[in-house]
């Protein structure tokens, strides 16, 4: 009789213990499977990486200011009437922060699959400051397609081009930009040149 009693004694524990830890159990979780309310650790999510395209500020350049970045800005190019051998190249700013193009103080322009360097600046038309660009406010740049004579003394018509790349910086991907109307121009990478950004039309047209 005593081994009876002592065997029941301890199959009742057991249940006890096994319903304890049924209840346990299902307390941590409510009816839909998530976490219920109750002390836990708190883990920090990992940092995003940055993207370019995630809406944030330009890096500073030299002068403190936003850089001009391509998605900020809006190209357009076209001949310039009654100039011959030239060509206007336009930046308008059409974000909602002035940006400046003192990292890069003239265009880097290429024409074509050409791979040479980009077309060298025209010295003589640095601005006293580099040029910062308000929002809704346009810059401007002048082409010079060719010159009169090329180095070997000959006169060069150089290619028709319909469109060419503008990058802002060494490392970047070109910008495509289209001429106005379309028209071809005859470019010559050879003689070609182009000005610093200049703050005004009128300035740009000295050129």
């Amino acid at each position: 009789m005593r081994i009876t009693v002592t065997t029941t004694r301890r199959a009742a524990t057991a249940a006890l213990l096994v319903t304890a830890t049924l209840a346990l159990t299902s307390g941590c979780h409510d009816g839909g499977g998530s976490r219920a309310d109750g002390p836990a650790t708190a883990v920090s999510p990992a940092p995003d990486l940055p993207s370019s395209n995630d809406g944030g500020d330009p890096p500073p350049g030299p002068d403190g200011q936003a850089v001009c970045t391509p998605e900020m800005l809006r190209f357009q190019a076209g001949a310039m009437p009654r100039r011959p051998h030239r060509m206007l190249l336009t930046v308008t700013n059409f974000s909602d922060r002035p940006c400046t193009f003192a990292a890069q103080p003239y265009p880097l322009l290429r024409f074509g699959g050409d791979r040479r360097a980009p077309l060298p600046a025209i010295e003589a038309s640095e601005p006293p400051a580099a040029v910062t660009l308000p929002p809704n406010r346009t810059a401007y740049a002048l082409i010079t397609t060719s010159a009169a004579r090329g180095p070997d003394g000959k006169r060069h018509r150089g290619r028709k081009i319909s469109q060419f790349g503008v990058a802002l910086t060494d490392r970047a991907t070109p910008t495509q930009v289209g001429l106005d109307g379309r028209a071809p121009v005859h470019v010559d990478p050879h003689t070609a040149a182009v000005t610093y950004w200049q703050p005004t039309l009128a300035a740009a047209r000295k050129w």
